[in-house]
């Protein structure tokens, strides 16, 4: 609480002037303003009392200025000045020679808690992601999905939220019948091709191969029903062959998960909701409350359907008395939540690179554990379910309850394949710039490819500059620094902006990259090494006066309050945002300032403290952001 503290400063002092004018007591904004020039600070507060008092807001700000004046003394050591600007703002400026010591000895003195902060009180959220089909490989696509469930996931970690991820496994559906088939009655081997992944070799050869035969043999789509319905009852030797293949499928997908540092609470099997017969007594408890209704004429009759206000009403239950998909979401969401009693038991299914246990569902033997009743649920999934996400969340929040719930959608824009890209891939996509990828058509670039790549071209750039290095050393360095560039290339995006996914590009270590935070903070473990002696708490942090200097305080400050508006926002990109501004503040502040070079012994102190809080900020975001620290690369 650094930064923090100056505007919760700033907004007692100009509550106090309100009262101290007779003033209502409105709701005023304190921010940073759009210009250095105009101070650390800026409140709007005489515009909101413009209003009420019926005077133009610079006449209000004169007034107020000098009600605020006498309140800036040593009692209140963060600010330094206040001044009023034309246009009726209240501009501050910060106390740098208190505000740098407190800052730099709070990151000092307390490094591995530095910058969290308790935004939840350790309110239980329920985050669940990934959820691709156990039939193939990931692909980018899939990998924005998975990184963005991970980060979020450590955003409210770092916020004190307690939380459960989950992992979503469709392992009764169409694609796992097509994989299925292809084993079964189109003749393709089990065994895996040398050099191959398993979910790869189901993706790219089952799956896509099955897709084009059913095209030329009706007969063998046909079974696709056979297949569908065997896997559904669960009983028969197919069923089991299908339950095997997937969890091979599977245990290939989340070693893709876990290269790029994601890890999981549970795995929740979608052959154990359907026989655990959660969905009809969610169906039940929407009758009771009124949520479904049996239409009794036109095109729906007969069907049960959920009304949807100024939209198509939405079918729940065919007339056949068949499920629609929305049959399975509801209940599931309402697990989630806590809304439908658990019938599932809990076993341990892998150990996970953290070390955490990955349990998955079982409706056999198993522990009892509480993986649900989240007092937020958070379902990340692409803005095409947009819809079927607000309908599931209307429904659920009309069902009567003592316990407030909070359902959400973290939508995102599909990942496309450039031009550039397509060809590479021997893809004819005529004039377009991009296209979209397709599992089915076997349009898409696989995650395992693109860190294979990353680590390929970062293992060469770390060689030739350090050829001392040993293979292991390389090897390691060159992993981290792959896993960097992917995911933070997925994280620093706009949701609601479609990724256009070149492959050369993606191998750009340089410019607004996870690599380039990485090296910057190797940078300042080099300047700490060289230096020969440890930066400590007690150095004189007030002689830090430069511009840069007070720059890069000033953004080592803020981290607490990254991390709190990106766990209230659900903004990821927020957290990369502020790592990037970090790191190039520290890098002009390392080419105007000398630290080991510095004459002074007390400055040079100062300033090899400031670099050490430097990077105890930024390791601190990174590791939020899924990134490995690297003190070489």
């Amino acid at each position: 609480m650094t930064f923090r503290l100056l505007i919760d400063e700033t907004r007692k002092i100009v509550a106090a002037s309100l009262a101290d004018a007779g003033y209502p007591d409105v709701q005023f904004d304190v921010s940073e303003p759009p210009k250095k020039e105009f101070g650390d600070l800026t409140c709007n507060v005489a515009f909101q009392l413009s209003r009420h008092l019926k005077k133009p807001p610079p006449k209000i700000t004169a007034e107020l200025v000098e009600r605020i004046r006498p309140y800036i003394n040593k009692d209140r050591p963060a600010v330094l000045s206040v001044e009023p600007h034309p246009a009726g703002y209240i501009n501050f400026k910060a106390n740098y020679g208190w505000l740098s010591p407190f800052t730099l000895r709070k990151a000092l003195e307390n490094p591995d808690e530095y910058g969290r902060y308790d935004v939840g009180g350790g309110k239980h959220v329920v985050i669940e992601h990934t959820s691709v089909n156990p039939n193939k490989a990931l692909h980018v696509g899939h990998v924005r999905n998975v990184i963005l469930g991970d980060t979020l996931y450590r955003i409210m970690k770092a916020a004190n939220h307690r939380t459960t991820v989950l992992n979503y496994v469709d392992d009764s559906g169409l694609q796992v019948a097509d994989i299925v088939i292809g084993f079964k009655f189109a003749g393709f081997p089990v065994d895996t091709p040398a050099g191959q992944k398993f979910d790869q070799y189901c993706g790219d050869e089952v799956y896509v191969k099955v897709n084009q035969l059913y095209e030329k043999d009706p007969a063998l789509a046909e079974k696709r029903k056979l297949v569908l319905r065997e896997i559904e009852e669960g009983k028969s030797e197919l069923a089991r062959f299908a339950a095997e293949i997937t969890l091979r499928v599977l245990r290939e997908q989340l070693k893709t998960c876990w290269r790029m540092k994601v890890r999981y609470d549970l795995l929740n099997f979608e052959s154990h909701i359907v026989v655990s017969k959660m969905w009809s007594k969610a169906f039940e408890l929407l009758k009771k409350e009124g949520l479904v209704k049996l239409e009794q004429e036109g095109k729906n009759k007969g069907c049960w359907i959920i009304e949807v206000a100024e939209e198509e009403d939405k079918v729940l239950v065919r007339s056949d008395g068949t499920a629609t998909y929305m049959a399975k979401d509801i209940p599931y969401a309402a697990w989630k939540l806590g809304l439908v009693e658990d019938p599932f038991l809990y076993r341990e299914f892998s150990d996970q690179w953290d070390g955490s246990t990955l349990y998955a569902t079982t409706l056999d033997a198993g522990s009892e554990k509480q993986f649900n009743a989240g007092d937020m649920v958070i379902t990340i999934i692409d803005s095409r379910q947009a819809r079927l996400q607000r309908i599931i969340s209307m429904v659920l929040s009309k069902i009567s309850t003592e316990k407030k719930h909070d359902y959400r959608h973290l939508g995102y824009e599909a990942v496309t394949l450039s031009a550039n890209t397509a060809r590479m891939l021997n893809i004819d996509i005529g004039d377009r710039q991009f296209m979209h990828m397709s599992g089915r058509k076997g349009i898409y670039v696989s995650a395992d490819y693109v860190l294979n790549q990353l680590h390929s071209k970062a293992r060469e750039e770390v060689k030739t500059r350090n050829p001392e290095f040993s293979d292991d050393q390389l090897d390691a360095i060159a992993e981290e620094i792959a896993i960097s560039a992917l995911r933070y290339n997925m994280i620093k995006q706009d949701l609601d902006k479609m990724i256009t996914f070149d492959i050369s590009e993606s191998l750009s270590l340089e410019g607004d990259t996870g690599p380039y935070l990485q090296y910057a903070y190797a940078r300042s473990q080099r300047i700490l090494e060289k230096a020969g002696m440890d930066a400590t708490a007690d150095a004189r942090f007030e002689l830090l006066t430069l511009q840069e200097e007070v720059s890069l305080i000033k953004e080592i400050a803020k981290l607490d309050l990254v991390v709190e508006d990106a766990a209230k926002s659900l903004s990821v990109k927020s957290l990369a945002r502020y790592a990037s501004s970090l790191a190039t503040t520290f890098n002009l502040f390392y080419e105007k300032a000398p630290v080991i070079r510095e004459a002074d012994p007390e400055k040079r102190m100062a300033r090899l403290g400031l670099v050490k809080a430097f990077g105890i900020a930024l390791k601190n975001s990174l590791d939020i952001l899924g990134i490995s620290a690297l003190n070489k690369m």
